[in-house]
């Protein structure tokens, strides 16, 4: 992926009724293009390349493996507008574990494209099953969309929760608890 072309973007000052020439605007179509190129980075990225995982330290682990409040920012696929906010992710094992900070890099990978909320749940989950086929997965995103709070109908502060669970946390209800309950204690350290 490479970078929007910053005449796109002069353009675009100027349609909204700005002089693109103006002093304080005269850089801002090539630093936008610079942080679109960062916002939309993941689409250069292959999600399974930044799941390294390991059998070595996973020696009969079978319990839930959790982070929580893992920060996001994506942008609307709708608007191009902004959304944020956290991810809860937990899995067990059945095997293998992954490296820590992957499940972060995971969620930017596919935060750094052009999104909707729901779709970004399932394919976080899914990626992580893959690489692991592990016992179980969750996935809980709390988000605020831009696109919600400063235009149409203006709600500022509203959050968007989505969840996708797999396999235990799907069918056994205890296992379900188990994740939930610490999605719930992440969410009091967590601030949107």
């Amino acid at each position: 992926m490479g970078k929007p072309d910053p005449s796109l973007i002069a353009s675009l000052v100027a349609q909204v009724g700005e002089d693109p020439g103006r002093e304080g605007l005269v850089d801002t179509p090539e630093r936008t293009a610079r942080a679109w190129a960062e916002w939309t980075s993941g689409y250069g990225v292959d999600p399974m390349s930044v799941l390294k995982t390991f059998e070595d330290g996973a020696q009969n682990y079978d319990a839930l493996v959790f982070q929580g409040g893992i920060s996001l920012f994506s942008l609307c696929e709708h608007h191009m507008a902004p959304f944020f906010g956290v991810a809860h992710i937990g899995y067990i094992p059945s095997g293998r574990v992954v490296g820590l900070s992957k499940l972060a890099r995971l969620v930017d990978v596919f935060a750094r494209r052009l999104q909707v909320q729901e779709r970004l749940t399932v394919q976080v989950a899914r990626a992580l099953h893959e690489a692991l086929q592990p016992r179980a997965v969750g996935v809980v995103l709390e988000c605020r969309h831009l696109c919600m709070e400063s235009r149409g109908i203006q709600r500022a502060g509203t959050v968007t929760k989505t969840s996708a669970l797999l396999g235990e946390f799907r069918h056994e209800p205890e296992a379900r608890a188990e994740f939930m309950s610490m999605v719930n204690a992440s969410r009091q350290a967590s601030v949107l």
